[in-house]
């Protein structure tokens, strides 16, 4: 599967950070790296540890870490859909400095952490996809995606656990 480009940059994640088996299980853990606000595909990834992990048949589920980022499976062919959402969300919730904004009592760790925590409240922050012939049971224009809801750069973890 392609990885998303927008801007030329290439936005995804570092390889698999811990790895471990149990009976019928194997898990890791996924650092994904975001340069900000947005979605960032880490698809390939994701099959490479399905692959390196053995498994023909399973459910592969993900679950994000945090609580101002969330998980999307979505269409990763063409650019305009993750600038369409990126700009969908941001006019849904805009910042906290925004004026219609003004009865947000939690605004003590910036202007975008309010509104993220409430993206990632309408957004999944874990996903089930089934892992048919050792690959993600993914159509075939869809990606995985860490959908990063807060400004700067951040490193964000993902848990996977590939049951059988």
């Amino acid at each position: 599967m392609p990885r998303t480009r927008i801007g030329g940059v290439v936005r995804g994640c570092d390889e698999v950070v811990a790895a471990g088996r149990e009976k019928g299980n194997v898990q890791t853990v996924f650092n994904v790296q975001t340069p900000g606000v947005g979605l960032h595909e880490f698809t390939a990834e994701v099959a490479r540890f399905i692959r390196g992990s053995g498994v023909r048949e399973g459910l592969l589920t993900l679950f994000v870490q945090h609580t101002s980022c969330s998980l999307l499976v979505q269409e990763n062919a063409d650019s305009d859909v993750v600038r369409d959402l990126q700009e969908f969300f941001r006019r849904l919730v805009p910042a906290a400095a925004d004026p219609s904004m003004r009865w947000l009592a939690h605004t003590n760790e910036g202007p975008d952490d309010m509104p993220a925590h409430i993206k990632a409240a309408l957004t999944p922050v874990s996903l089930s996809i089934p892992v048919m012939d050792g690959r993600p049971a993914l159509g075939t224009w869809q990606g995985i995606f860490l959908f990063e809801h807060r400004e700067g750069g951040r490193t964000r973890r993902v848990m996977a656990r590939l049951s059988t």
